[in-house]
């Protein structure tokens, strides 16, 4: 019998990636990145939503910002449509939303015309997210009923407009402008001139729903020199009308108690989610530059045969939330029932540690009250009682001091140590942290390890003054200390909560 196979028939989705803030895309964006063969993806998204993209995922970038075009509207217009054509998944993601002055439908058309399959997945468009976050909504049934949106990209001064400032200027509500920045003098001029209020307020806001966000308040008389006098840069959503006068009473995003910190996070990129998403939360713009990255034990037999003996233990130490993942990535290779593990205790060195542990659904039967390898077997001890001739495994990295081995052989315990996994330098760039410290610099640089700092210090980066040091504890503190650096901030409980604490603290909001 004879088998018959189909060419694959591609796709491509227009996505909308939203106005900056990663918690704004949507679950079918992120389901779509995270399906697609093919990214090409715009100036204005967050590159951070390329974490869930596969791995041979090509991606592409084909921004354009002011003059400086990537590729021109009709050269992406070919790029979809081949690749599509190849039968390939092709996710095209936009700032904002795709057909909010995205050019999507000039896209979708093309596609169309090529007989390509596309879809279309909304995002939330800046004209209505970017204004929220500063504090403005676009209606209110005390100020307006009407919304009015509108692009500032085009040349008013040439001889057909497709604007009609006299319509725009007599229009009743809230308007809103996207792309305008550069030409502010010549549009606020022209409503004006068309009979628009120059007292009417107006409010610029850049970076919308992220960290950097900024806002410049004015009014249509005014703004154009605001701009000059503060170099206000796009890109940026202008909002125009009475509204703007809300700003003062609603304005809940930017007086979040870290808002106008940049601040860095080193942690690998597989921790660094939990400490760069609650510092967002507070309002800070952080960003990540990994500086180490976990791999496999080299010997990976060594780790499987104690992993398999998990069994035999009294006692399982876990030292690091990365243990616990190597170990329990190994054990379900070897089990497929996690009462395999027999009877044996769990211990985690904090709770960030047993935090990870209750994603298997298992709870630490014990965690000391200080996060540190030098007190954790004499806390231990305590809880525990004599350990004569007791069987503890101890999984931790291949880099870390042998304290806790030590410690517990003191204490008449057999100790087997299981290698799960090595931290190695990152020296590449993932997530263009690097570059963006080169260019901007940061407030505060956080370590919650000293291999953390040690690798940082390796990459070389400068470090401008007045960059403070945020330390998780101090063994991290002392590595810094090796260095010839201050730890100006040290977190009293010695893991992520306890680190967010003491930078909240040091900023006194």
């Amino acid at each position: 019998m004879s088998k018959f196979t189909h060419a694959p028939r591609g796709i491509c989705y227009l996505v909308g990636a939203g106005p900056g803030d990663l918690g704004l895309v949507t679950l079918r964006a992120k389901e779509c990145i995270s399906r697609a063969d093919v990214i090409a993806y715009d100036y204005l998204v967050n590159k951070e939503v390329l974490q869930w993209a596969r791995p041979e995922a090509e991606i592409l970038y084909v921004g354009k910002q002011a003059d400086q075009h990537t590729l021109p509207q009709d050269k992406i217009n070919e790029l979809l449509v081949s690749k599509v054509k190849a039968g390939k998944v092709v996710t095209r993601l936009k700032g904002g939303d795709p057909y909010v002055f995205g050019r999507g439908g000039e896209e979708a058309e093309e596609l169309r015309e090529a007989g390509c399959a596309f879809e279309v997945v909304p995002g939330i468009s800046s004209t209505i997210a970017g204004p929220a976050s500063a504090g403005i909504p676009v209606t209110h049934r005390d100020f307006c009923s009407q919304l009015t949106i509108f692009t500032g990209h085009e040349d008013p001064t040439k001889e057909e407009s497709s604007l009609d400032f006299r319509k725009l200027a007599e229009a009743d509500g809230t308007k809103v402008m996207l792309m305008g920045v550069g030409r502010m003098a010549i549009l606020a001029g022209k409503l004006v001139d068309h009979g628009a209020d120059a007292e009417t307020p107006v409010a610029l806001i850049r970076w919308a729903s992220t960290g950097r966000q900024q806002t410049l308040v004015g009014t249509l008389g005014t703004i154009a020199s605001r701009i000059e006098e503060t170099g206000f840069k796009p890109p940026a959503v202008c909002v125009i009308g009475g509204v703007v006068n809300l700003r003062d009473r609603l304005n809940w995003f930017e007086q979040r108690p870290l808002f106008g910190h940049r601040i860095v996070v080193t942690r690998t990129r597989q921790q660094a989610g939990e400490l760069t998403r609650e510092l967002r939360e507070l309002g800070a713009d952080a960003y990540e530059i990994p500086t180490i990255r976990t791999e496999p034990p080299s010997d990976r037999m060594a780790f499987g045969r104690l992993v398999q003996d998990a069994h035999r233990y009294e006692w399982i130490i876990f030292t690091s939330p990365n243990g616990v993942q190597a170990f329990f990535e190994m054990f379900y290779k070897l089990y497929r029932d996690a009462r395999e593990i027999g009877g044996a205790r769990l211990v985690a060195i904090g709770p960030g540690t047993a935090k990870k542990l209750a994603e298997y659904h298992l709870a630490a039967d014990f965690v000391p009250e200080k996060a540190v390898a030098e007190t954790l077997v004499e806390e231990f001890v305590e809880y525990a009682g004599s350990l004569e001739n007791t069987m503890v495994l101890w999984v931790r990295a291949e880099e870390v001091r042998d304290v806790v081995a030590a410690a517990l052989a003191k204490q008449g315990a057999i100790v087997d140590e299981a290698l799960a996994y090595r931290t190695v330098p990152e020296t590449s760039d993932p997530t263009g942290g690097q570059a963006r410290f080169r260019e901007e610099g940061a407030d505060v640089i956080t370590f919650a390890s000293g291999s953390a700092v040690d690798n940082f210090v390796k990459l070389g980066l400068p470090v401008g003054e007045g960059v403070k040091f945020a330390s998780i504890g101090p063994v991290t503190t002392a590595a810094l200390r090796r260095h010839g650096m201050k730890a100006h901030i040290e977190a009293r409980q010695h893991d992520i909560p306890g680190l967010i604490e003491a930078i909240r603290e040091h900023f006194g909001r």
